[in-house]
């Protein structure tokens, strides 16, 4: 079988650059692949994804080399088991508060040391042809991204940083404004907030992952030290192309 697909962190004064994927198609998948994108990730948050669409796209990203990572809806331990088992290469996980919110979610995501269940049959440990040794290594190696969108979790920054296991902190501006009572993600406090985030992570030695909505904004957050960047979605792409290529309509829908 096709071998798992790891997400990475970039090598020091580099980034990796990926999208959100909100349509339930493999061929968004087969298209994306064929860009110089680094991963996706299949946001089953905001879009409408059931298990049997995320073990499609999971499986499309693994025939065609692109990793593939999960934003689940929630955080329950049944949420992140069956993604894990599906073979997605990380897993970003919303509202992240607290350094205990943090620490509960390393225990569900991990076998060693923590609670994750194992079966030998699904994606993750090779449907059986992997040792229990070697599918507790790949299983492990899935990336643990927490985001935070919240003024609390910009508080508690540092110490959800510091929990081991949290591979790196996504930082959320939309969420994060909207906590911070703004509708607006370039208000000098969410700007603050945002570099506070980058700082607190950095000096934990985690990776710093951003949502950014173009490769300018991915600029402007590279140079203030992010490293890891969702740009943009298959459906703003698609929808940029077509308005590009034909114009707008008038009265479009929505």
């Amino acid at each position: 079988m096709t071998a798992a697909l790891r997400l990475a962190r970039p090598a020091p004064g580099s980034s990796h650059v990926g999208t959100f994927v909100k349509t339930a198609s493999v061929q968004v998948i087969e298209i994306l692949a064929m860009s110089k994108l680094d991963f996706v990730v299949v946001d089953a948050e905001h879009a409408p994804f059931d298990r049997r669409d995320i073990d499609l796209m999971v499986l499309a990203g693994r025939a065609c080399g692109l990793p593939v990572a999960v934003r689940v809806p929630d955080s329950e331990a049944a949420t992140l088991l069956s993604a894990l088992d599906l073979g997605a290469a990380g897993l970003v996980v919303p509202h992240v508060d607290t350094a205990e919110q943090a620490r509960a979610l390393v225990a569900k995501v991990r076998f060693r040391g923590g609670l994750r269940g194992f079966s030998s049959s699904p994606r993750a440990a090779g449907y059986g042809s992997l040792s229990m040794k070697q599918a507790l290594a790949q299983g492990d190696g899935a990336m643990l991204l927490c985001q935070i969108e919240s003024a609390r979790a910009v508080e508690e920054a540092e110490a959800i940083a510091a929990v081991d296991g949290v591979d790196a902190l996504f930082i959320g501006r939309a969420d994060l404004a909207l906590s911070m009572g703004f509708d607006n993600t370039a208000e000098p406090a969410v700007e603050r907030a945002v570099d506070h985030i980058i700082a607190a992570t950095k000096a934990a030695g985690k990776m710093v992952a951003i949502a950014v909505g173009n490769m300018a904004e991915r600029e402007r957050y590279a140079a203030r030290g992010a490293e890891w960047f969702v740009v943009g979605t298959d459906q703003g792409l698609l929808r940029q192309g077509a308005i590009e290529a034909f114009g707008t309509r008038q009265n479009a829908v929505p």
